[in-house]
């Protein structure tokens, strides 16, 4: 049987290959996969063979946001059967070490998290997973929705870091797609103002029809000062909340530099080893900077929240290509012109 996969051999370097056929454990379960989006650790992966301390040195099969139907299930599986529809939760933590019994299990040591070195990816046809961090799809959640609520988690779990309540004022540098996630989230946890920075106005029009009050386009060539002065006049006012969904070391100094006295800084996404920011003064302010990393406990939330319709996946969703054209879509997505892009497996 063909289990046709994309497989990253280095920078530039993707191939659609037929890969062995994956065998399961009694805690495991085969899924045959329909859907897999794109995100921004592929196109890192895909455009330089690496992403923060993962680098590629061997053939990796990528893809971590998938949803699938289960065809076998291992001896001791009680909770899933074939036939049901899953969003694979893309972990597979040790359970042991001390983050994991804390409930932390973002911060495993040895997490296996899907298309890095310790764990193969799963956009191919066939891959197997813990049964435990596969969750059932209601009945009115499509398989894009299953795939595409891998960067939702990834984007609630920031918003609990970052203390998202009832009346917020946030601002998000990035209107990339855990940017607008983060912005859907936050507004579905009660913030009242959401203003939201790109230097790409195609983003900013998506953003503001999905969750943002305000927009405002930056180019490269302002200072950190000019974009500081432009949204706070664009807001009105200093947030109490800045979130950097982009990752690069201009929006965490503006970030720093934007927010009020004993407001929160969060970090979501893979930046530089180092970075110059405004430090002192920002802890001379009590502005707490927190980071956030992947998905904790935010795997049922999120799918909760688009079963409710409390977050609508669907208008978030903005191309599909099949898996042979996998090349093709990450090209697309480097150009910053989609937001979520889904490929169609089998």
């Amino acid at each position: 049987m063909d289990n046709l996969g994309a497989v990253l051999h280095g920078p530039r370097d993707l191939r659609i290959e037929n890969l062995p056929f994956p065998e399961i454990n009694d805690d495991e379960v085969l899924i045959k996969i329909s859907c897999v989006g794109i995100c921004g650790t592929d196109v890192k992966l895909y455009t330089t063979g690496r992403c923060g301390t993962e680098v590629v040195v061997a053939p990796l099969i990528i893809g971590h946001e998938g949803a699938g139907e289960v065809v076998k299930v291992g001896g001791k599986v009680s909770k899933l059967k074939a036939g049901d529809r899953v969003a694979i939760e893309p972990t597979q933590p040790c359970r042991s070490c001390e983050c994991c019994v804390q409930g932390r299990y973002n911060l495993c040591d040895k997490p296996r998290y899907c298309s890095t070195l310790e764990g193969a990816g799963n956009l191919c046809q066939y891959y197997k997973h813990v049964a435990d961090f596969c969750h059932i799809l209601p009945k009115n959640l499509t398989m894009e929705e299953g795939a595409a609520l891998q960067p939702l988690a990834i984007a609630i779990h920031a918003c609990n870091r970052a203390g998202i309540k009832f009346g917020t004022n946030l601002v998000i540098l990035g209107a990339g797609p855990i940017g607008v996630l983060c912005a859907m989230a936050a507004r579905a946890m009660g913030a009242t103002q959401i203003l939201i920075t790109d230097v790409v106005e195609s983003r900013l029009e998506t953003a503001k029809s999905l969750a943002a009050d305000h927009t405002l386009q930056v180019k490269r060539e302002y200072s950190d000062e000019q974009i500081v002065d432009k949204i706070i006049k664009t807001l009105g006012t200093k947030p109490q909340i800045t979130t950097d969904a982009c990752a690069f070391a201009s929006a965490q100094r503006v970030a720093m530099m934007v927010t009020r006295k004993g407001g929160t800084v969060l970090v979501v996404g893979v930046g530089d080893d180092r970075v110059e920011v405004p430090l002192s003064g920002t802890l001379l302010q009590e502005i707490d900077v927190k980071g956030s990393l992947r998905i904790v406990n935010t795997y049922r939330p999120a799918l909760d929240a688009v079963s409710s319709g409390a977050i609508n996946l669907k208008a978030f969703i903005t191309h599909h290509f099949p898996l042979e054209k996998t090349e093709e879509a990450i090209e697309l997505a480097k150009t910053g012109a989609a937001m979520k892009i889904i490929i169609h497996v089998n």
